[in-house]
């Protein structure tokens, strides 16, 4: 199966566990992990900006990764996947949990 249908059929699935257990607009927590290297937090925290997102950082214990956390509000399933989106098109090595 090709990359692109996985990552539809996540989506998908994700909206529809969205659209059923949260009332909208409502608070969301995404969980980001990047490499330590360069200003991959600093992409995260620019996709989030202007948001009112709470955002916290811890580094791993051989501090080679970020976990990133963000604490922000969201209108909609849509936008949340849509931020989901934009974090993956332009942080390089992101893993999305």
């Amino acid at each position: 199966m090709s990359e692109a249908k996985d990552q539809e059929e996540f989506y998908s699935k994700l909206k529809s566990q969205l659209q059923d257990t949260s009332l909208w607009p409502s608070e969301y927590l995404y969980k980001f992990i990047v490499p330590a290297k360069s200003n991959q937090v600093k992409i995260i925290e620019d996709i989030f900006d202007n948001m009112g997102a709470v955002i916290t950082t811890k580094k791993s214990k051989k501090g080679t990764y970020i976990s990133t956390s963000v604490n922000v509000r969201m209108k909609n399933p849509d936008a949340v996947i849509e931020k989901y989106k934009e974090v993956a098109d332009k942080v390089e090595g992101v893993i999305s949990l």
